[in-house]
């Protein structure tokens, strides 16, 4: 998947994607520790990110995706990371 996939990112988040072998998209996420040390952070992140997901899945195609987390260590507020989440979402839209 990593080697193979596409790849978009904006600001602290990268999105791999490929096409999916399911029947539905399906989403996995790679928060590093090193990145958010705090395990309260990355389930926060976590949460975040698939509910985001939940509600974009619909108008997804059949893509496998991964999300992670880059950079040195963030604490981003979660309306900033949503925001971004947001705004990538259509550009998967259209592959």
């Amino acid at each position: 998947m990593y080697r193979e996939g596409r790849r978009i990112s904006s600001g602290q988040i990268q999105i791999i994607f490929a096409p999916g072998s399911g029947a539905t998209p399906r989403i996995g996420l790679a928060i590093a520790k090193r990145i958010l040390p705090r395990a309260v952070d990355r389930n926060r992140v976590k949460r975040l990110v698939r509910e985001s997901f939940r509600h974009q899945a619909a108008e997804l195609p059949l893509l496998d995706v991964v999300i992670s987390l880059r950079g040195r260590k963030q604490r981003g507020a979660p309306q900033q990371l949503s925001a971004t989440l947001n705004s990538l979402w259509p550009r998967l839209e259209s592959f």
